[in-house]
């Protein structure tokens, strides 16, 4: 079955267009709100940095939760949102699209409520088991007690972003989430260090400011659709719950949701093995992550530009052009990642020193990025052929490549800590991690057949 995402009706067709200009068209409008998102956890970072190392270090701690909490949302179950909503759009149903939305957005409300309550009372214990303890462990808490009381105005926002964008509008989504990180990074930095004459409040002033411009995105969402200014309206009274309605967003959401629990349970291995270098190391390493923070919304926009081309393709039995569709994406994907992750690993401190000043921290960033660097163009190759692969219909084996660079990183990082080896062996594990990804994606998809399901 495809999970192609429905385009407009004026839109170019979709079957015959050029596939580069289709790309960057559909791409562009999500790749600038996502990375509005990912700047604002930048601005974060560098509010944290002058907090001091511990809280960098506890950052670095909570950082993998909220990077999950941000990919099941926007990516995973969003991706799954578009999905059903698109389909029967595309189909002529408006008044199925519409309960589906109901649907979504109380899918997204239990789901964020179900975050808040696992991270408010296990929170702590996850990060000590990463490794935290002492004042970075505290710092942690502190951020993650007063974020993830708002997870569901994150999962609302992104939720009520995917089904607008599932009826074909970009923009309106694109817009909230750019105002939503300007908001954060004005009201972060306004509680956080006190400006504007405010008390400082640290990390929970921070996180508060997520909290309150998550929470302003999610009404005026919640309201566009109420009032019926999309293709989409959103009405709640009257509209009751089906187990085939949620069916029809879970098939593919939830089958999405593999690949970021592979992530972020990467990223929680190798925290777990940086926090024995001390604060220093685990805080120039959680810079090195923010930086990967950015690169998702690129790889992540590139390649759900690619899900409907390509999904379009193979329902018309066109898998030739499918393919086309798919390796073009992979290799815009591929140039962007790989430029910039060459770029930091020749010159760290441009990105380095946005968040420190502190010589050990400096350093430890830059080893980290002369070894995860350069193969941060394979993370795009595998990351962009995964959403492609979705369009087809042929998820597996991505989902396999994930697992594969899961147990790379796993085997490898405990043979590290067998031998108790240097930082930089850690570090270039990464790389290694994401070459593997990368490659075994790329073999996967040339060897599995494209076609009707």
């Amino acid at each position: 079955m495809s999970h192609a995402i429905a385009t407009p009706a004026s839109g170019p067709d979709l079957l015959t267009a050029p596939i580069l200009p289709l790309l960057l068209r559909f791409a562009l409008p999500n790749m600038v709100a996502m990375l509005a998102v990912a700047l604002a956890a930048m601005a974060e970072t560098g509010y944290v940095g002058q907090l001091g190392p511990s809280a960098l270090a506890g950052m670095a701690l909570v950082f993998p939760f909220v990077m999950l909490q941000n990919m099941l949302s926007a990516g995973a179950m969003g991706g799954g949102v578009s999905s059903a909503v698109s389909r029967v759009l595309g189909a002529g149903d408006g008044q199925r699209a519409n309960v589906l939305a109901v649907h979504a957005l109380w899918i997204g409300v239990f789901a964020g409520i179900f975050f808040t309550v696992l991270m408010e009372l296990l929170g702590a214990w996850f990060m000590q088991r990463l490794g935290g303890k002492g004042e970075d462990l505290a710092q942690a808490v502190a951020y993650s007690e007063v974020a993830f009381s708002g997870s569901v105005f994150i999962w609302v926002v992104n939720t009520l972003s995917s089904v607008i964008r599932g009826s074909g509008n970009m923009r309106v989504p694109s817009v909230t989430l750019v105002l939503v990180a300007l908001a954060q990074v004005f009201l972060g930095g306004a509680l956080g260090l006190g400006w504007l004459s405010l008390p400082p409040l640290g990390m929970q002033g921070v996180a508060a400011g997520g909290v309150l411009a998550n929470a302003a995105g999610a009404v005026f969402l919640w309201a566009y659709l109420s009032a019926g200014h999309g293709k989409v309206k959103l009405s709640i009274r009257g509209t009751r719950l089906v187990r085939h309605h949620l069916q029809d967003i879970l098939r593919v959401g939830a089958v999405a949701c593999i690949s970021p629990f592979q992530s972020v349970l990467t990223i929680l291995i190798l925290t777990r093995l940086v926090t024995s270098f001390g604060t220093e190391a685990l805080a120039g390493f959680g810079i090195g992550t923010r930086l990967e923070f950015l690169l998702v919304p690129i790889a992540f926009a590139i390649g759900v530009a690619s899900v409907p081309l390509v999904g379009m393709a193979i329902g018309a039995g066109n898998s030739q052009r499918a393919r086309q569709a798919a390796w073009t994406a992979a290799a815009l994907a591929t140039a962007i990642l790989g430029a910039l992750g060459v770029v930091v690993a020749v010159a760290p401190d441009l990105w380095t020193t946005l968040f420190t000043r502190e010589p050990i921290v400096i350093q430890s960033s830059a080893s980290y990025f002369l070894w995860a660097g350069p193969f941060y163009g394979f993370f795009g190759l595998g990351l962009s052929l995964y959403f492609s692969s979705l369009g087809a219909g042929k998820a597996a084996g991505p989902v396999l490549a994930g697992t594969l660079r899961l147990a790379v990183v796993a085997a490898g990082g405990a043979l590290l800590a067998y031998w108790d080896s240097p930082a930089w062996m850690i570090f270039a594990l990464v790389g290694l991690g994401m070459a593997a990804y990368g490659i075994s994606t790329v073999l996967f998809v040339k060897y599995t057949p494209w076609g009707a399901s």
